[in-house]
């Protein structure tokens, strides 16, 4: 019984992992400029990010096999649940945990950048020529990578060497002491772990939250579109308003520019300029709308109408999850600040649960019955994980005030899609904390698990949680009873990320003051959407039918000097 439950724990992992992986190709296919393809961006960036969300996505199936050993009705461990059995269950889950933070980390600090440094190196005239070869391009990619070797080995070397928070009157509980490291190696891994996350919740905060506050009210308030008859219409009209003015004034010249005065001469010049913009943008129209190379796009378009009222529907229902897991945020961050008894000396480690957290007791009470919380986690973390795709399009890369890349479906350059990847694997690193810690903190830690509370009540002389439930709490982290500790086992997550808040408290105190952040940011920028009508960019049409107009001409020149050749 034991072998089948966590067969199909298993099973239900794999099956999310395989829809995940085509569900990344697609957004990376989406997103990807299609001129500026190449297959090893496109396969580093879908490893990668499928890498990050399996991470998160580990939490629900950690909860279920250390739950599993437990009886929930009864609050003690099943008869097969030995200690000898549980040990084995979270070494397993430790492993594929090490290994997926390390996989994390190598392909964020290393494999991405080399990625792009190969992309960077070449040159395709000098391939052709036979002055580029392959040794020469891995030299240059390499070169420039070992900036990002060297902060690899300074972190493991500052986190094997940095002396970690002493034991004290903060750690009396067992359950604290254990996660004090005396293992060197794991040290190291914990300290690069913790600063990867220092660097992607400052990330997190910025782009996550003003993503999540604008992707709900987007789709409820969607602007018009290109393919819109009164958006068509009004190019028309502008057109035919701006070739009669040129009439006029050519009327006025008889054909000859030069008899017209300085102001006409500038006002005909600007006319031009905008005919050709305006021209730009009906072919853009009637290429999407009729029948051409735009097939895909018409066909989602037809889609999109179909779907409208599903698409409001579902921005509702995502506007209503988000501002639920904005409260409860909120109210564990309270609870934490009120009642932590170690406060910044541990990073706010939450003994237990003492203000009400509704997204935590929805998860804890669906997670009897799995795989309902893994399904309803799972939509939590692709809403922040969309959040952030959506804060990242909305703000761009940038540094400083200055932005260095744009991301844009269909129009995204293969430095920026890696540069985003890069992004989001810190971003998720953020966020796996946050879901963690902050969002669902007794559902991340036990889960559903119980323990019979043998002191407080006797029946007959002995106690008896089958005939009184009262008996029965739920475990938590400071449950100094003799039951809990036998029977309560916290998750591997919840244990590595308290190891790094308890051992370096810096990073705890960070993580922690960073959700008001992320909280005050996503208020303001809800708040500012919400009272704002959405309006269609003409700048980004005509920048769309510039950059389509381009691609024509690039074609015809290639198939040109195909020719001539």
């Amino acid at each position: 019984m034991a072998l089948l439950q966590s067969s199909l724990i298993w099973i239900g992992y794999a099956v999310v992992i395989s829809i995940l992986i085509t569900a990344v190709s697609i957004f990376v296919y989406v997103y990807q400029s299609p001129r500026d393809r190449a297959p090893s961006v496109t396969t580093v960036s879908i490893l990668t990010i499928t890498a990050l969300l399996a991470t998160v996505l580990l939490l629900p199936v950690d909860v279920a096999l250390v739950s599993s050993t437990t009886s929930s009705k009864t609050g003690q461990r099943k008869d097969w649940a030995t200690q000898n059995e549980v040990d084995k269950i979270t070494f397993s889950l430790t492993v594929i945990y090490y290994f997926l933070y390390s996989l994390d980390a190598l392909l964020c600090l290393l494999v991405v950048p080399f990625t792009y440094f190969w992309y960077e190196e070449y040159d395709e005239v000098a391939t052709l020529e036979g002055e580029q070869t392959v040794g020469q391009r891995l030299w240059g990619a390499f070169k420039y990578t070992i900036a990002f070797i060297i902060v690899v080995v300074i972190l493991l070397l500052v986190g094997f060497f940095v002396p970690i928070s002493k034991k004290n009157d903060n750690h009396d509980f067992d359950f604290f002491r254990k996660l004090l490291l005396e293992n060197h190696g794991e040290r190291a891994l914990m300290f690069a772990l913790g600063a990867l996350t220092t660097i992607g919740i400052c990330i997190y905060v910025l782009y996550t939250s003003s993503g999540l506050a604008l992707l709900p009210i987007s789709l409820i308030k969607t602007a018009p579109s290109i393919t819109n008859p009164s958006f068509r219409a009004n190019t028309i009209s502008h057109l035919e308003m701006n070739r009669e003015r040129q009439r006029q004034l050519e009327g006025r010249c008889a054909g000859n520019p030069d008899h017209l005065s300085s102001k006409d001469r500038r006002e005909l010049d600007a006319l031009v300029r905008e005919e050709r913009t305006l021209i730009r943008r009906q072919r853009l129209i009637e290429e999407t709308q009729g029948t051409g190379k735009s097939w895909l796009m018409r066909v989602w378009l037809k889609i999109e109408t179909i779907f409208r009222p599903f698409k409001l529907l579902i921005g509702v229902v995502l506007l209503l999850i988000a501002l639920l897991t904005w409260v409860s945020m909120l109210l564990t961050a309270i609870d934490k600040i009120k009642n932590s008894f170690c406060k910044q000396r541990c990073g706010y480690i939450l003994g237990n649960v003492n203000i009400f957290n509704p997204v935590n007791w929805i998860l804890v009470e669906t997670a009897k019955v799995f795989p309902v919380d893994y399904a309803i986690f799972s939509i939590l973390v692709l809403l922040f994980f969309s959040g952030s795709v959506v804060g990242i399009t909305t703000i761009g890369i940038r540094f400083l005030w200055i932005r260095i890349f744009q991301i844009r479906r269909g129009h995204t350059s293969p430095q920026a899609m890696l540069i985003s990847t890069m992004m989001l694997t810190l971003i998720t690193l953020a966020l796996n904390y946050s879901i963690t810690m902050i969002v669902a903190p007794q559902y991340a830690t036990f889960g559903p698990q119980t323990f019979c509370d043998r002191a407080s009540g006797w029946l007959g002389g002995q106690p008896n949680c089958r005939d009184d439930k009262h008996l029965i709490k739920p475990c938590s982290e400071t449950a100094d009873n003799p039951s809990a500790k036998a029977v309560c086992t916290p998750s591997v997550v919840s244990t590595i990320f308290n190891r790094v808040t308890s051992n370096f408290p810096f990073f705890g105190v960070v993580f922690f003051w960073a959700q008001f952040a992320f909280l005050g940011i996503y208020l303001i920028v809800f708040i500012t959407t919400l009272f704002r009508s959405p309006k269609l960019s003409e700048d980004q049409v005509d920048e769309d039918a510039q950059e389509a107009e381009e691609e024509g001409l690039l074609a015809r020149s290639a198939r040109r000097s195909h020719q001539t050749f």
